[in-house]
């Protein structure tokens, strides 16, 4: 199995290229549309600022590559965000996979810190993605900017509010959390998502 990691400025590739070594998956970081597009399995990480990331996929091609993609595509953190139709963060215009906005984080009280950082729980689990795994399962999550319950919604997060912990449409799956990061339960859906 082909598993190919999109390489471009906001790339977090390092800590996802080892939980992949770790299942015994050597993945190919790569910018290159003929490469992706061979790939069995595309993973589209991200830690960086919306506006500056999409305008350099937009003079790479690559906003066009990873629409395209017929194979299964997991979009992380940042990536999520990417794929969606507009994000608050940079005013971008996204990939538009998911017909949502991305929106920023608004402290209701003291207590609300942003970035919202740390583990939390997944709850209304929908699809393969999340096979051989319960509810209330912790994953870890870094980010100031979420996705708000939809029609693509695959996981919800509470924090603040309920918002999109994973999203899935046709080919295309993402997390807002890090499964490369999320030890025991982060693996299995990498597993999943590689077995799809």
């Amino acid at each position: 199995m082909k598993v190919a990691i999109v390489k471009y400025n906001a790339g977090n590739v390092c800590s996802v290229d080892y939980a992949l070594r770790r299942l015994g998956v050597e993945a190919c970081l790569t910018a290159d549309a003929e490469e992706l597009q061979k790939a069995d399995k595309v993973i589209f990480p991200g830690v960086g600022e919306a506006g500056t990331t999409m305008a350099y996929l937009r003079a790479s091609g690559l906003d066009g590559v990873i629409r395209s993609l017929r194979q299964p595509v997991l979009g992380i953190c940042l990536g999520m965000q990417l794929m969606c139709s507009h994000s608050e963060e940079g005013n971008a215009q996204g990939l538009g996979i998911f017909d949502v906005d991305v929106r920023r984080f608004q402290p209701r009280q003291h207590e609300d810190k942003i970035p919202h950082m740390g583990w939390n729980t997944l709850s209304d689990l929908k699809g393969s993605l999340f096979e051989g795994l319960g509810e209330e399962e912790y994953v870890y999550f870094v980010h100031s900017y979420f996705v708000p319950v939809c029609e693509g919604t695959a996981a919800v997060t509470h924090y603040i509010h309920p918002f999109s912990a994973a999203l899935q449409k046709n080919n295309f799956y993402a997390t807002q959390f890090h499964p490369e990061k999320s030890g025991r339960v982060g693996e299995q859906i990498l597993r999943n998502f590689l077995a799809l």
